[in-house]
């Protein structure tokens, strides 16, 4: 029987919930999950953004 590879294990993957106790986490696990929200903050803002640009396009052409 094969040996079980890292590759194929399940990977953990990081999540953060809003209001989860922080208490067992590591300073190092906290910035990381600092991270992951600022880039999902820029993600959020860069679909606003790109949904406004539309919603005025949109209202530029239906204008009479």
């Amino acid at each position: 029987m094969p040996a079980i590879d890292d590759d194929d294990r399940p990977k953990r993957k990081v999540a953060h919930e809003i209001g989860q106790d922080l208490t067992l986490l590591a300073v190092e696990e906290l910035r990381e999950r600092v991270g992951l929200l600022q880039d999902e903050i820029a993600r959020l803002e860069a679909d606003i953004a790109r949904k406004q640009a539309t919603r005025s396009a949109a209202d530029q052409f239906f204008k009479t």
